[in-house]
């Protein structure tokens, strides 16, 4: 099987290129750093389309997972195009290239593209009405994709960490050991999703749809089980490290619940992020961790303990 992986810098790249390793030849591409041999004059660098469509045409590949997004979604209020770019026309332009030599197109979306409205967890046949540029580009984004008629997988997941780069629960160490007191949102609810997970997940659905359950192929929900606010997400990895002796200035006490309204920023955030899984888990045969588990194995790899 040849792989074509782009966004290989990303967290999600990261563990792709460790998780789709047993499955054929990874040829792993981003926006940034020289590619492999194969074709090393070659960036996946979606702001130019046209070279991405000249690296699928080299490379040839039987499956092409696409982990690259523009994901500052603040940012994203300020430079629309450049968002729809990254996010929707050029995934589109995969899609095509996907669909004329018949490869398999893996594709990441996200829990923006709803409305965060209601309590309940939403399945993908839930209406989407995003509230951002960020969730608009992504649900453009999906629809290029599907309308494409290439055979495809996309996973809409949430609140995504992984134990390399930065992420919420290092800035949070961070705060917690220089402040006395914090402010976190709690009326923001989702699943803390490990970028580990998303590629072991991606590597085994890629593997089901090889082995010929074509009828598997679609649109799924993505994330760990279980779910919880920013506020309760901060305090699990704050007494998490003080159990494990790490330096913590803030008292239990004193990370304080505020609301979404407290905290303004650029771009709306949904307030219900809450994923159903049980189509992924019927179809796939998988049972998806608790949220918790996967905090914990990161916060054990970036303090080292």
């Amino acid at each position: 099987m040849n792989i074509l992986l782009l966004g290989s810098g990303g967290q999600v790249g990261w563990e792709l290129q460790r998780a789709l390793a047993p499955l054929g030849a990874v040829q792993a591409f981003d926006a940034h750093t020289p590619g492999p041999d194969v074709a090393p004059h070659l960036r996946a660098d979606f702001t130019q389309p046209e070279q991405v469509a000249e690296l699928i045409r080299v490379v040839q590949p039987d499956v092409i997972v696409n982990a690259a997004a523009h994901t500052a979604v603040d940012k994203a209020e300020s430079e629309p195009e450049l968002a729809r770019q990254i996010n929707a026309l050029t995934p589109a332009l995969i899609a095509a290239e996907a669909a004329q030599r018949g490869a398999l197109l893996l594709h990441y979306s996200t829990d923006y593209v709803f409305d965060g409205s209601g309590k309940h967890p939403r399945d993908e046949a839930s209406p989407a009405e995003p509230l951002s540029v960020y969730g608009r580009t992504k649900l453009e984004g999906e629809q290029a994709i599907q309308a494409s008629g290439c055979r495809h997988l996309i996973f809409r997941t949430s609140w995504v960490y992984g134990a390399r780069g930065g992420n919420f629960a290092r800035t949070m160490l961070r705060l917690a050991a220089e402040r006395d007191e914090l402010n976190v949102i709690d009326d923001q609810i989702g699943a803390p999703t490990g970028a580990d997970l998303l590629a072991d997940v991606t590597a085994h659905a890629i593997r089901y749809i090889a082995a010929g359950n074509e009828d598997a192929l679609g649109l799924y929900h993505l994330v760990a089980s279980g779910q919880t606010s920013w506020h309760a997400y901060a305090s699990f990895v704050i007494e998490w490290a003080r159990a494990a002796g790490e330096p913590i200035r803030v008292a239990s006490d004193a990370v304080r619940a505020i609301g979404t309204i407290d905290y303004p920023t650029p771009a709306r955030r949904p307030l219900n992020s809450r994923l159903c899984t049980d189509k992924l888990q019927q179809v796939f045969g998988l049972t998806l961790p608790p949220w918790q588990q996967g905090v914990s194995r990161m916060l054990t790899e970036i303090l080292g303990r």
